[in-house]
């Protein structure tokens, strides 16, 4: 059986529960996502993009 996660949706959960546990501040959350929206608009997206996608493969594959 197969589970599809969004990695926004990954993400989104692990920045509330750093948040809910006072890992991470918020003003550092707040910086952490500006950041990354940011970095969006740049060309490494696309490489950022590639890892990811090659990681999650790799994740899936383990599991097979």
């Amino acid at each position: 059986m197969a589970i599809t996660l969004s990695v926004v949706f990954v993400l989104g959960i692990a920045a509330f529960v750093l948040l809910r546990f006072k890992a991470v501040g918020l003003v550092a959350a707040v910086i952490l996502v500006l950041f990354g929206f940011y970095l969006a608009d740049t060309d490494a997206s696309s490489t950022i993009r590639q890892i990811t996608n090659s990681v999650i493969d790799t994740i899936r594959d383990i599991d097979t």
